[in-house]
């Protein structure tokens, strides 16, 4: 993890797209994506049936590594609706124990805005924390300090005549874009004019690399 400064705020950024936030003990993840394999099986697209389980795993990883507290899920947590409902065993069990021993929020997103069950947990619309207003989708006319998901942002670069794709944060001195958690999920690209429009500004990709932070500038 490394030092990732925002609002105020003294956050740790991971490499699987998380940040930690030391003062609350708090994790805050987005783009979970949980059973987007099963939803595009019931679609004649067979994906391999593992993608919950490999990212509550993930999860489950981070929260013994950072000892953290709480956690805040900035939306689109499941696939679709009916999400919950078809969670396997295996990964339900693991979705109940976190939820269990963590103060947990799930914010809600475009593909998960009405969910009953959720495995445990408390639901909000969005929820403003210490200052920082946490939602799913960016509202560009926000001017409070504002951490989001949604658009699964991610930097792509030509190294050694090869293009590379990383996972990366958008920030501005306001806006903080979380790449998306899930392991079954996409990306869109950094200087896609739906994030610039969502941004506004200058902004920079973040990638997290060992020690350090590197910083991309993202053309206007």
């Amino acid at each position: 993890m490394v030092p990732l400064s925002f609002g105020g705020h003294a956050f740790q950024a991971t490499a699987e797209g998380a940040l930690y936030w030391p003062a609350r003990g708090a994790l805050l993840v987005a783009d979970l994506h949980l059973e987007k394999g099963s939803w595009y099986a019931a679609r004649g697209q067979m994906l391999p049936p593992y993608d919950s389980l490999a990212t509550l795993s993930a999860l489950t990883a981070l929260v013994e590594r950072t000892a953290a507290r709480e956690m805040w899920c900035l939306g689109d947590s499941f696939h679709d609706v009916g999400g919950c409902d078809r969670l396997p065993d295996d990964a339900q069990s693991l979705l109940r124990s976190l939820t269990g021993n963590l103060a947990w929020t799930w914010i809600t997103g475009n593909h998960d805005p009405a969910i009953l069950d959720r495995c445990g947990g408390e639901v909000a619309d969005e929820m403003v924390v210490d200052g920082v207003v946490l939602r799913h989708e960016a509202a560009a006319a926000e001017s409070r300090p504002e951490m989001s998901g949604h658009f699964h942002p991610k930097l792509r670069l030509r190294v050694r005549g090869r293009s590379v794709a990383r996972r990366c944060y958008v920030a501005t001195g306001t806006k903080l874009i979380l790449p998306a958690f899930g392991a079954l999920t996409g990306g869109l690209d950094v200087t896609h004019p739906a994030i610039r429009q969502a941004v506004g500004g200058a902004a920079q990709a973040l990638v997290p690399v060992e020690d350090r932070l590197l910083r991309f500038p993202v053309a206007a």
